[in-house]
């Protein structure tokens, strides 16, 4: 039992001997007497578009629930050999999303809608933090280098065909002609390409101190691994310093013949320079010469974002000439600043001129980092809307906001906008939980913020719909931890919402509601409930998941996933046991919220994340 159970229980006890029983709730009456049962379990299967999202201009989102881009690493390759560029992006260590490129899921002003989402872990091949196609056999279809922990090659051959790859790894790390490991420092992002044409790939690593060094292959061990000749530290004199306070840093690079002149040109994204820079081939194909001045690109409108930026060539829009989509890293001008704007496409409008198109280039949900999801009706007519918390806004550093998601549809048919955003001041990490807690019959609201002390507001419109009032900016306050995370529910059935607060460290705050449904007073029962803990960053929600009649807990974390306390108590007395995790994809930073958006009968799962987009699991029995 937990504490809230025996404390729950010793309550019932003193009121039974005195002749008083608690109240009795709708639910607990209409519940049948002897064991629960269940309902059959939901399955909760991934979405990509399965609900329509509009922007606050009303164009569509061609991809809504992608989860959002922090930190995209880019590269185009036709890896099913169509004959055009398909995407690879690397957003988490360790694995590599795969989008299709579909001619005909084009669509007018969104050059990125033909780029279809296929799997989040790219036959899951473990790339550690880069990954770069080349073929590094020759033999016609695209193999893989990707990082070996801690700095230095993975080989994963392609052993399958160059309509249907299949990557078998070949050697846990590259050597050089003396059998030593090639190291290359994992900021660094190296890449491959036969730079004078001799049919012997050339391997190149940037260095912190700028400069370029050059290995060209040179035979293969007896399993067919290649090994390399280190040819110089210094190619061709490349060496790249920053613009502010002539510094060198962790840097990313692309090849590409972006002119069409025949040979290979060199594009480079550095940790202190805020934007892309340009290296000419002003050669030939079995004569190279980089020797120009690196120039910021495009040369009439230099892109600039928070720096350390991932550039990639390739034919975008199937129109045969070559573009550059460049993901922002973020460097040293400061990253929070590109939390959205972080995915650009460089279009080549003319034989010399290029043009930025846009800087979200697969249009999705994303609001920054650490999104979190609330499901209520926010206009008060009828049907579920949503509220998106975000850490901090990419436009103001100082705060973050909520994000209203009217849903302009119906409740059978929903169709989501974004429109605007709640009001309820400044702070990061807004997190409201909402509920009746004046007795008036509309919600309320306890909003958590990145501080540890929580704020009530009182909803005061008349219209069903949600307009909040600041009732106390600190009517609680954590006894220990911040990033305050609540959640209402009446979990002891006595017809009064209790509240769930989690924060950094992982546990739980519980505290009863003593005071009753319209003058609630919360008494702190413990700042460690139950002993449950889920690593870091408890973000709790109360939801019947099996709906056996009474509230289970369900606790979003930093990195652990998402937690099911199970509910094997009852109504009045519940005892939350630890039942392991969702079956659902780890992808760090979860924060749950579960409702029936797409109006099917069976509840939908929700999550928030790092990345500060959505993802959806429609639900399914």
């Amino acid at each position: 039992m937990t504490r809230l159970a025996i404390i729950l229980a010793a309550l019932g006890a003193v009121a039974c001997a005195s002749g008083v029983g608690p109240t009795q709730t709708p639910a607990e009456s209409a519940r049948p007497s002897g064991p629960r049962e269940a309902r059959p379990a939901v399955t909760w299967v991934r979405s990509i578009g399965g609900l329509p999202v509009l922007d606050e201009a009303g164009a569509p989102y061609s991809q809504p629930f992608l989860g959002g881009f922090n930190i995209p690493r880019p590269q185009l390759v036709d890896i099913d050999a169509d004959g055009d560029d398909d995407l690879f992006v690397q957003e988490e260590s360790g694995e590599i999303m795969f989008f299709e490129h579909v001619a005909d899921a084009a669509a007018p002003g969104d050059p990125g809608a033909r780029y279809v989402w296929r799997s989040d872990a790219y036959q899951d091949l473990d790339v550690g933090e880069w990954y770069r196609f080349v073929d590094l056999d020759r033999d016609g279809d695209p193999d893989l280098l990707s990082e070996e922990p801690f700095s230095y090659l993975r080989y994963y051959r392609n052993d399958g065909t160059s309509r249907a790859p299949r990557f078998v790894l070949a050697g846990d790390s590259l050597k050089d002609a003396g059998g030593e490991p090639i190291f290359s420092d994992r900021q660094n992002i190296p890449n491959a390409t036969d730079i004078d044409c001799d049919g012997r790939t050339d391997l190149f690593i940037g260095r912190l101190v700028g400069t370029l060094t050059r290995y060209e292959e040179a035979g293969a061990e007896a399993s067919g691994v290649p090994r390399f000749d280190h040819v110089t530290d210094r190619f061709q004199d490349i060496e790249i310093v920053a613009q502010i306070g002539s510094k060198h840093g962790a840097n990313t690079m692309a090849w590409g013949d972006i002119d069409g002149d025949g040979d290979e040109d060199l594009f480079w994204g550095d940790y202190f320079e805020p934007g892309i820079l340009f290296i000419e081939n002003n050669g030939t194909c079995q004569t190279p010469s980089l020797r120009s001045e690196p120039l910021p690109f495009p040369t009439d409108e230099p892109l600039r974002t928070s720096g350390y930026n991932a550039p990639t060539v390739g034919d975008v829009e199937g129109d045969g000439d070559q573009d550059l989509l460049v993901g922002v890293l973020g460097g040293a001008y400061n990253p929070n600043t590109t939390t959205v704007d972080n995915f650009h496409l460089i279009e080549r409008t003319g034989p010399a001129s290029f043009e930025k198109r846009t800087s979200r280039f697969l249009r999705t949900l994303d609001f920054g980092a650490e999104s979190v999801p609330v499901v209520i009706d926010l206009d008060g007519d009828g049907d579920l809307d949503m509220l998106v918390g975000n850490k901090i806004e990419q436009s103001d550093t100082q705060n973050g906001k909520l994000y209203r998601l009217l849903n302009e549809g119906t409740a059978r048919a929903p169709r989501f906008r974004i429109d605007g955003s709640l009001d309820v001041g400044g702070g990061y990490h807004l997190l409201p939980a909402f509920g009746d807690l004046d007795g008036d019959g509309d919600e309320d609201a306890v909003v958590g913020t990145w501080e540890d002390a929580l704020r009530l507001y009182t909803n005061v419109a008349t219209d069903g719909s949600i307009d909040l009032t600041l009732t106390d900016s600190a009517f609680l306050t954590l006894t220990r931890g911040r990033n305050a995370a609540p959640a209402l529910g009446d979990v002891d059935a006595d017809g009064d919402l209790d509240l769930f607060v989690g924060e950094s460290s992982g546990a739980l705050n519980f505290y009863e509601n003593t005071g009753g449904p319209m003058a609630p007073e919360f008494r702190l029962i413990s700042d460690e409930f139950g002993d449950l803990d889920v690593g870091r960053r408890s973000l709790p929600v109360l939801y019947d998941i099996d709906a056996d009649g009474d509230l289970d807990l369900v606790v979003g974390s930093e990195s652990s996933g998402v937690h099911l306390f199970r509910n094997q108590g009852s109504l009045s007395a519940p005892d939350f046991v630890h039942d392991g995790t969702l079956d659902i994809a780890d992808f760090g930073f979860a924060a749950p919220a579960f409702a029936d958006l797409d109006g099917d009968g069976v509840d939908d799962l929700i999550l928030g994340g790092g990345r500060g987009g959505l993802w959806l699991y429609q639900g399914r029995r």
